[in-house]
């Protein structure tokens, strides 16, 4: 009994130490995390910036082996998502890995909005400043076939541009929670119901739409991730790895930018309310956007349980192009363990490695 009361006595005070020991760690990782200190660097991968226009540029990444792909790789962002999402971390960069693989990689970045550029329209980006870079990649790469990956807007984008130049159209087309039928958009379409979101309001008041608009609106799909997050965090202080991680999700999440005014009010009424890409009715700029003009080879990947772009919004996407040559592929995760992470590492990076290495020979 003596020494059954001694062990439980020495485990206890084992336990006691430990708990001691990772609360310390916890209290000094708080300070560094609260005070912003030592923020993990992003967007690191070497690039030259080969055209530029506005706020706009347009990237070359250094190629990290000796031979490339004969078909160069155009990364297309969204309006509201900066670049180095796609390029976070050495090892956590699908930028990085698509270089490694032996791809030559470009990207457009729309860069953060002026005040005077709230007058800028979706043909803008689409129909006059897209077709720029996609020249300035042909001229550099000395190749005109070119692939587009675009994540959530950008692949949009991607899909947008090859619907409007089906001559001019990207030889392959990768897009990655896509929304293409907007009344599957769940919670965000309810809130922006015409009877009582006065877009027309919204946009003339602010001309741009604040960053603090959009992450406020994506974070209200699930009010408690923040929380969660915090509590996940705090029990996990004394693991460098995990708040290196935690740290450079966060800052994704936060570092939103500013939706171009006249860009928001056409994506409200032409999309979200129009839903004008399901119907067949989308113009831009007096063109008129048919996907079934679309022969690219088209990839469409989709996170199973996406609370931003539900699966309902992205599955539909292959069944608007007319292409023979596509594919799904379907994760189970969200709407950024889709893109980053290990899900991402172990899934959806090998599958676009191979998908679209089989096409750019």
């Amino acid at each position: 009994m003596v020494q059954d009361t001694a062990a439980t006595d020495r485990s206890l005070t084992g336990q006691f130490r430990r708990e001691a020991r990772l609360t310390v760690e916890r209290s000094r990782r708080s300070f560094d995390v609260v005070l912003g200190r030592s923020e993990p660097d992003v967007g690191l991968t070497p690039k030259t910036t080969i055209y530029s226009r506005g706020t706009m540029r347009l990237y070359r990444y250094t190629p990290m082996v000796d031979e490339v792909y004969r078909v160069p790789v155009l990364f297309v962002m969204s309006l509201i998502s900066k670049p180095y999402i796609l390029d976070l971390v050495p090892g956590q960069s699908l930028v990085e890995y698509l270089l490694k693989q032996g791809f030559d990689v470009y990207m457009v970045d729309w860069g953060v909005p002026r005040p005077e550029d709230h007058v800028l329209r979706l043909e803008d980006y689409v129909l006059d400043r897209m077709p720029r870079c996609v020249e300035e990649v042909r001229r550099v790469s000395k190749v005109d076939d070119v692939s587009f990956l675009g994540y959530c807007m950008g692949g949009l984008f991607g899909l947008l541009y090859a619907s409007a130049f089906p001559e001019s159209a990207p030889k392959n087309l990768a897009c990655v929670a896509t929304p293409v039928d907007f009344t599957g958009m769940g919670l965000l379409r309810a809130w922006a119901d015409p009877r009582w979101f006065d877009v027309d309001r919204v946009v003339d008041g602010f001309g741009n739409i604040p960053a603090e608009f959009v992450r406020s609106s994506l974070e209200a799909l699930r009010p408690l991730d923040r929380l969660l997050s915090y509590i996940r965090l705090w029990d996990n202080l004394w693991d460098p790895e995990y708040v290196r991680n935690w740290r450079v999700r966060y800052r994704w999440v936060m570092d939103q930018i500013p939706f171009p005014g006249e860009a928001y009010r056409q994506f409200i009424k032409e999309l979200m309310w129009g839903n004008k890409l399901m119907s067949g009715e989308l113009m831009l700029g007096g063109r008129w956007l048919d996907p079934q003009r679309i022969t690219s080879s088209v990839l469409n990947a989709v996170a199973e349980h996406d609370h931003m772009v539900p699966y309902a919004a992205t599955r539909p996407l292959l069944s608007l192009v007319g292409t023979e040559d596509k594919q799904e592929l379907v994760v189970k995760g969200g709407h950024v363990s889709l893109i980053a992470g290990l899900n991402a590492v172990l899934r959806l990076w090998p599958t676009l490695n191979q998908w679209l290495a089989v096409r750019s020979v």
